[in-house]
């Protein structure tokens, strides 16, 4: 939480700088909010900076992750912009701040749809608090598939460390700045219909 207090300058900054060109883009709310499991899979609201149109569809890939892809046409000018520099993730400070979110951990999992059941991966990776970057971030961001990103994430959780935690921090830090892995690979584009 300490952390989360000291980043909220930053948060505050973006908010500042990006909240009126969100709003101006679409006229809708800034802010996404999600509902999402954390540790031990309590469900929480995570905030992010909304990118896409108001009302876009939801499109997965066939392994169920999110399709991010660079010409997404549900994307704001402006989210372009807040995701290439994940801005967008930001928001999360207050996640942070509210004990719902740490700053390092496995990326924050989809609630289970009705009659749905976690696999063992995504169980294991609900025994810590999510982050709002972690191990599979810092290193492979989107360029690996849902199962690759759960077997990283528990990596993770099973070699918890300050001094991973230290490695991630200045990895996504190198990952972001050199905007690498934004988008899924064009040959990993297989949207479910």
């Amino acid at each position: 939480m300490l952390i989360g207090i000291m980043a909220f300058p930053l948060f505050l900054l973006a908010f500042l700088i990006f909240a009126p060109i969100i709003f101006l883009t679409d006229r809708g709310p800034v802010f996404y909010n999600a509902e999402r499991l954390g540790k031990n899979g309590k469900r929480f609201k995570m905030y992010k900076f909304r990118s896409m149109f108001v009302n876009a569809p939801d499109i997965r890939l066939k392994d169920g992750s999110t399709y991010n892809g660079e010409n997404d046409p549900r994307v704001t000018k402006i989210g372009r912009v807040l995701r290439r520099t994940s801005i967008d993730e930001l928001p999360q400070i207050l996640n942070v701040i509210n004990g719902t979110m740490s700053l390092i951990g496995p990326r924050p999992n989809l609630p289970p749809k009705e009659g749905e059941t976690l696999s063992r991966l995504e169980q294991r990776r609900l025994e810590v608090k999510p982050g709002i970057t972690g191990y599979n971030q810092a290193y492979f961001r989107n360029s690996v598939s849902a199962e690759e990103r759960y077997v990283n994430d528990v990596y993770y959780v099973d070699h918890l460390s300050f001094g991973l935690d230290v490695r991630v921090f200045f990895r996504t830090i190198k990952c972001v700045l050199k905007k690498e892995n934004i988008n899924i690979q064009e040959e990993k584009k297989e949207i479910a219909g």
